[in-house]
């Protein structure tokens, strides 16, 4: 017989409880998601406040440098000063000066190989400021084969390169006594115009040299001391009145050292005069180290200088 289950009176288990119960309508809905950015990050304030016009111009640069001025950091120029009445224009420079350093400026090549060239100079006041710029004008023949005998011409520029000072020196020969070999220049400023001379006066063994204005009137005179073999310090020419009897100034070859005298011909020269001399006197003045310098302190290669009046 087939098994029957037993009938109770019990209903049996409890009908399920229709399943699990619903769920509670799932999560609660978010808070409408998150809460909306802040309206983003608050926006730039405008961006960076716009740099004043970017930096200030530079002025231009540094000013522009006068027509000749050196490179910045180089060389100072001394300020322009007023031209008074009458000055050869130039020459304003030696209104407000008593005292130049003229220093030859050092050739590599005459260094090296005893080559002469032509020379150059910067013309200093006691300040440092460069107050001209001289430059020999001569061809390679005279250099070479006259040596400190030779005519030249010699261009005094100032910072706008503008010739200034002219210096004209005629050839004559130096090794003889008569008065027809002494030593001249000729000064003129502006070039064309004869402001002064100076000249070499007679002296058996001292070198001797007046200063003549353009009328060839004597307005001062210089007296070197006796010239022998060779240098080993400083060696001063006087500048005397007219008449010789008071010192007003002095020119004086500076030793610029045992190397640099023994392998080049680069000398230095200082000098002094009273503040209130004429402009023109005092180029003439600055004309003369130019002679006493070719005279007495030049050389050629390796010969020896001419440190003798004869």
């Amino acid at each position: 017989m087939a098994y029957q289950p037993a009938v109770t009176n019990q209903p049996g288990y409890p009908p399920p409880q229709q399943g699990y119960p619903p769920p509670q309508q799932g999560y609660p809905p978010p808070q409408q998601g998150y809460p909306p950015p802040q309206q983003g990050y608050p926006p730039p304030q405008q961006g960076y406040p716009p740099p004043q016009q970017g930096y200030p111009p530079p002025q231009q640069g540094y000013p522009p440098p006068q027509q000749g001025y050196a490179p910045q950091g180089q060389m100072t120029w001394m300020p322009v000063p007023q031209a008074p009445p009458g000055c050869p224009p130039g020459l304003e420079y030696m209104t407000q000066i008593d005292q130049l350093l003229v220093k030859q400026q050092v050739e590599l090549l005459e260094a090296f190989t005893g080559f002469e060239t032509n020379n150059k100079y910067k013309i200093m006041n006691s300040q440092g400021q460069q107050v001209y710029f001289a430059a020999e004008d001569n061809d390679c023949c005279s250099r070479q084969c006259c040596g400190n005998i030779r005519s030249f011409e010699m261009k005094i520029m100032d910072n706008s390169q503008n010739e200034v000072i002219h210096l004209s020196r005629p050839l004559r020969c130096m090794h003889c006594m008569w008065a027809c070999c002494l030593q001249e220049l000729e000064v003129q400023s502006p070039p064309g115009t004869t402001v002064g001379w100076v000249k070499q006066t007679w002296h058996p063994f001292l070198p001797k040299f007046v200063v003549q204005n353009a009328a060839g009137e004597t307005v001062l005179t210089i007296e070197g001391p006796c010239l022998n073999c060779s240098f080993c310090g400083d060696v001063e020419f006087d500048v005397m009145s007219a008449d010789e009897t008071s010192k007003v100034g002095k020119i004086s070859k500076q030793w610029s050292g045992l190397a640099k005298e023994m392998f080049t011909d680069a000398d230095n020269f200082g000098i002094q005069f009273p503040m209130d001399l004429d402009v023109k006197v005092k180029a003439s003045l600055l004309g003369a180290i130019f002679l006493i310098d070719f005279m007495f302190f030049e050389q050629v290669g390796n010969q020896e200088q001419q440190n003798t009046v004869w």
